[in-house]
């Protein structure tokens, strides 16, 4: 439009008409206030279009926004499309992401079973649920709030959403969470010491190391996911390892085959912890995390995927099949 103007002034037969002065671009007679939002951290400052163009720009809806409404039910699980919640005790809930403590529940079932001295008496059902509490909402619910903590920059990128990065939740409450599942957690295993009648404290200790591997896994300066090898068999070792040793301990011994063979199942859970890595490329490899997918490309990850956990499955499958036919 600007052009068009200009060609008719060239072309106007009067010599004697008066130019307009061009139009001057005018700065805002303020600057723009930064909110702090409740994590105290400033928002990305918001560009505003010019008011001569705001009435022909449409607006577009955010890449990464969750599907319109959401789920209450994926935001009860802590997985994607989670509804926008307000309520404090639902979001509490959503960082602790129920939908992980199941496998920490098999394995404490796993090992009861394993030790051989587990009945279908009151004392044990109660023993075993309390050791399912302590690896399922108490410390895997502390390692997925912690991990969350730490990796909230990340989210910012790849799920802005989430109830950190988005201030749904403020610091103080996030660290107040952190600390009172790991004491539940901590606390639920000197009680079953006591209950089992243990003269070591072995489940209480199996508490502390699970605790301090979510810690390096997830916090500078270790921060174990750095290093998608290292990190990903440290988050398997956690899902498969410990809640078994745990439910073994509880009711029976923890011996040294028991320990090397479930550590060597862990590497079933490397091929599991990858798929969680699929869905933040984006965030890991702006902030240099070298998780498997951003290493070698998500062709040869998916690869190395489902051959960690097929190979896996097949080695421990293979010496218990028949020697010969049924």
């Amino acid at each position: 439009m600007a052009a068009a103007h200009l060609l008719a002034a060239s072309t106007s037969s009067s010599s004697t008409a008066a130019f307009r002065p061009p139009l001057r671009l005018r700065s805002p007679a303020h600057t723009p206030h930064l909110r702090l939002n409740r994590t105290g951290r400033r928002p990305f400052p918001v560009v505003r279009a010019a008011e001569t163009d705001a009435k022909d720009a449409k607006p577009k809806a955010p890449e990464k926004a969750p599907a319109a409404g959401g789920s209450s039910f994926n935001q009860l699980l802590g997985i994607k499309g989670a509804k926008q919640e307000t309520d404090i005790w639902k979001i509490r809930l959503q960082l602790t992401k129920p939908v992980t403590w199941p496998p920490l529940v098999w394995g404490v079932l796993c090992g009861a079973a394993a030790s051989g001295n587990f009945h279908w008496t009151v004392e044990d059902v109660a023993k075993s649920i309390v050791c399912m509490i302590m690896s399922g909402p108490c410390l895997t619910g502390y390692t997925q709030t912690i991990n969350d903590w730490y990796d909230r920059d990340i989210d910012a990128i790849n799920e802005p959403y989430r109830p950190i990065p988005s201030g749904a939740i403020s610091e103080n409450e996030v660290i107040t969470q952190i600390w009172v599942l790991l004491l539940a957690g901590l606390g639920l295993g000197a009680l079953l010491d006591v209950w089992a009648g243990h003269d070591f404290p072995i489940v209480f200790y199996l508490a502390v190391g699970g605790s301090l591997l979510s810690y390096i896994y997830s916090a500078p300066p270790l921060k174990l996911k750095q290093n998608g090898w290292i990190g990903n068999f440290a988050l398997g070792a956690s899902y498969i390892s410990l809640p078994w040793w745990a439910g073994q301990a509880l009711f029976g011994t923890l011996t040294p085959d028991i320990v090397v063979l479930t550590t060597l199942y862990s590497i079933a859970g490397l091929g599991i912890a990858i798929v969680n890595d699929f869905k933040s490329i984006e965030g890991d490899r702006a902030l240099g995390l070298q998780s498997l997918p951003v290493a070698f490309g998500m062709e040869t990850a998916k690869w190395i995927c489902v051959g960690a956990i097929d190979i896996t499955q097949l080695s421990v499958a293979v010496p218990v099949l028949p020697e010969g036919p049924c």
